[in-house]
């Protein structure tokens, strides 16, 4: 796993792992909800439960998820904000039918509950982390250079170091 090197804890000065680790498992556990929420729309709508035998238009329900994605992967703090807005739509749309759908629709759409809330709690928290850092930083406004440009790349500070120096 590629590591943050010096980058500062929430609220302190010095390096912490358990930060470092705790802003992976936000970027990953985000990254997978999302995808397989995806997934699990093209499979439900196509085969496990169609509205139709054959499969349904409302297999497009997936195309505005696909526009956060590649920002996602690559842990852009903006994408984060707005697609855990954008993730509410689907928590609605799961509501809805896990409560006035038959059986193996209804249980599907508790399935997509399940991974839209997980998707916007790692959303908040990587969005919360990424914040702390941008506190504790001695950069101030760099958010940008501690979060990675894509899932296990960092951008490297100022002075071409990457990560950040102790204080």
């Amino acid at each position: 796993m590629p590591r943050l090197k010096d980058a500062p804890a929430a609220g302190a000065g010095k390096t912490s792992e358990a930060a470092r680790r705790g802003l992976y498992r936000a970027l990953w556990c985000a990254a997978a909800s999302l995808v397989a929420l995806i997934l699990l729309g093209l499979a439900w709508e196509l085969w496990l439960a169609p509205l139709r035998p054959g499969g349904s238009w409302l297999v497009l329900k997936v195309l505005p998820l696909l526009l956060p994605l590649p920002g996602i992967l690559h842990g852009r703090l903006y994408t984060y904000r707005w697609a855990s807005l954008l993730i509410w739509l689907y928590v609605l749309e799961a509501l809805v039918r896990m409560l006035s759908d038959p059986t193996p629709s209804a249980t599907l759409a508790a399935f997509a509950l399940g991974l839209s809330l997980t998707f916007f709690v790692c959303a908040a928290a990587y969005i919360r982390l990424i914040q702390s850092y941008e506190r504790a930083s001695p950069y101030p406004g760099t958010a940008s250079r501690v979060r990675p440009t894509r899932i296990g790349h960092w951008r490297a500070r100022p002075d071409g170091k990457s990560g950040f120096k102790r204080r």
